[in-house]
C-alpha cells in the first residue's frame, strides 16, 4: 500500500518575524546550515513520508525554487499555491484534492522539531479503520513560554479539553471527510473549530516531550542556531 500523504503548512506570512520575513518566507529562515522546512521535509522522508503537499502563499514562488519536487531529498513534492493564506482549515480544504482519499498528516513548515514521524504511520491506519468515532490525532508538546496556558490535555490516549493542558504542536493526523462539508474558497483557523470534535471524544492524542521549537522572532531563531549548531560540533 501506498505511504500516507503528508502536508506541512508554509502559507503564514510570519509577521512576528520581520524584518527577516519581508524578503524571505519564514519556512525558509536556516537553523544549523539548512532551511526549517527542509528538516521538516527530510525528517517526514525518515519517517516513511516522502509523498508531501506544501502549501504556500507569501513568497511561495521561492519555497518551490528551494525545494523543487522533492526528489534530491528522497520525496515526491506538490504545491498548493494560495492566492493569500487560508490558515490551517482553510488551507487544508484547498489541498484536499492533492491530499487523497486516506487519513493524512499535517505539520508546520515553521517549526524545528525532532518528533519522529515514523510513529503516525500506525496512527494513519487505526484512524482509517476507526472513522467515524475518530477523526484526529494530535501531536501535543510542552508548553512554550509565550503560551503556558496550553491547549488541550491528554487522557488515556485522547485529546481532553479537562486537566493539565498542553501545547499543540502543529502535527497532526486527520481523516479527509472531516473537511468534506466547507464548499469553495475557505479561511478558517484550525481553533476554536476543531474543540468540537475534542469535546465529542473523536480525537485521540500523544504527548511529545523531544525537541521543539515553536520559532516566532528573529532573537528566537538566532537562539536556536545557536544551540544546534554548538550540539552539532
Amino acid at each position: 500500500m501506498q505511504s500516507p500523504v503528508a502536508m506541512i503548512l508554509a502559507a503564514g506570512r510570519g509577521e512576528r518575524m520581520r524584518p527577516l520575513a519581508d524578503l524571505i518566507p519564514k519556512p525558509l529562515l536556516e537553523v544549523a546550515g539548512k532551511s526549517l522546512i527542509q528538516w521538516q521535509v527530510e525528517r517526514l522522508v525518515a519517517g516513511g513520508l516522502p509523498d508531501i503537499v506544501i502549501n504556500h502563499a507569501w513568497l511561495g514562488e521561492k519555497i518551490e525554487a528551494a525545494l523543487g519536487d522533492g526528489s534530491r531529498f528522497g520525496a515526491r513534492i506538490v504545491y498548493s499555491a494560495e492566492r493569500d493564506a487560508l490558515e490551517t482549515v482553510g488551507g487544508i480544504v484547498h489541498a484536499l484534492p492533492l491530499l487523497g482519499n486516506r487519513p493524512f498528516v499535517v505539520t508546520s513548515g515553521d517549526v524545528y522539531t525532532e518528533y519522529p514521524y515514523a510513529n503516525l504511520l500506525p496512527v494513519v491506519k487505526a484512524l482509517e479503520a476507526e472513522f467515524p468515532r475518530r477523526a484526529a490525532h494530535f501531536v501535543m508538546a510542552d508548553n512554550p513560554p509565550f503560551h503556558q496556558r496550553g491547549d488541550m490535555a491528554v487522557k488515556g490516549g485522547m485529546a481532553s479539553m479537562e486537566g493539565d493542558k498542553l501545547n499543540y504542536s502543529g502535527i497532526a493526523v486527520y481523516h479527509p471527510a472531516l473537511f468534506g462539508g466547507f464548499k469553495g474558497r475557505v479561511k478558517m483557523k484550525l481553533f476554536p473549530w476543531a474543540f468540537q470534535f475534542v469535546r465529542e471524544g473523536k480525537v485521540s492524542a500523544e504527548h511529545f516531550s523531544g525537541r521543539w521549537d515553536n520559532i516566532g522572532t528573529p532573537t528566537q531563531l538566532e537562539a536556536l542556531n545557536r544551540q544546534l549548531s554548538q550540539s552539532m560540533v
